[in-house]
């Protein structure tokens, strides 16, 4: 195979993981809490053969991820919680901690404050937030102190990330070098943060991703008819 073929095969690989990374941004840009998820390609040299240059080729080596505040959608929502600057929810998965700004939170049978697939919500001091079955007011202050009836009751767990963030699912992370508490943070309640993804951006970045895959199709297509005449020339000798 030429080298032509397998640096372009390498291009069409890491044109086609950018369309997937495009397209899941799409379809959670009104996913709440979602943060817009960009590939990072780097390049690697590949051996050609005794006394041949290397060949330089892409591949996908990472994700990055815009960390921009997302539009906040007053829902009015008791339970429903934003965070404005740095920070992080904390919740309590199978996996382990997984940190999200999707706020929008419930209190399961028991009392105890759940995210919408039944994790726990974790306080500042790293356990589960309960909530007293009387409680007939429940505020929360810019701090994440919770109020019940006018009385103090806990405070929710604002963290951020020690290093770099792992994306879990669409709206978890996980942050292999630990977290701490956050500082540079208000909690705005009865309100939801919105995906910063921006479609129309997006929808640009797939017009232009199709296209470099065309066109990395149709340099397929002429190199491969390229080396079937040079074969039936050859043959033809």
């Amino acid at each position: 195979m030429s080298n032509a073929i397998y640096a372009t095969l390498a291009r069409q690989q890491g044109l086609m993981q950018e369309m997937q990374v495009v397209s899941n941004n799409l379809a959670n840009s009104s996913t709440t809490g979602y943060k817009t998820d960009k590939a990072i390609f780097a390049e690697y040299l590949v051996a050609s053969g005794p006394g041949e240059l290397s060949l330089s080729m892409g591949a996908l080596a990472g994700h990055s991820f815009e960390m921009e505040q997302g539009g906040l959608n007053v829902t009015g929502g008791q339970f429903d919680l934003a965070v404005q600057g740095d920070g992080f929810f904390s919740v309590e998965t199978p996996q382990g901690t997984r940190l999200t700004r999707a706020g929008h939170f419930q209190l399961s049978s028991e009392g105890t404050l759940i995210d919408t697939i039944g994790n726990n919500v974790l306080g500042a001091g790293g356990g589960p937030i309960n909530i007293p079955p009387e409680a007939r007011q429940v505020s929360i202050s810019g701090d994440g102190t919770i109020s019940v009836d006018g009385e103090q009751l806990e405070q929710i767990g604002i963290v951020t990330a020690d290093g770099t963030l792992m994306r879990d699912s669409n709206t978890y992370f996980s942050a292999p070098g630990g977290f701490r508490n956050a500082t540079d943070f208000s909690v705005v309640q009865g309100a939801l943060e919105q995906s910063n993804v921006s479609p129309v951006l997006e929808v640009a970045r797939m017009i232009e991703v199709q296209r470099a895959y065309e066109a990395g199709q149709t340099l397929l297509e002429r190199e491969d008819q390229r080396i079937g005449q040079l074969i039936s020339t050859v043959r033809e000798r």
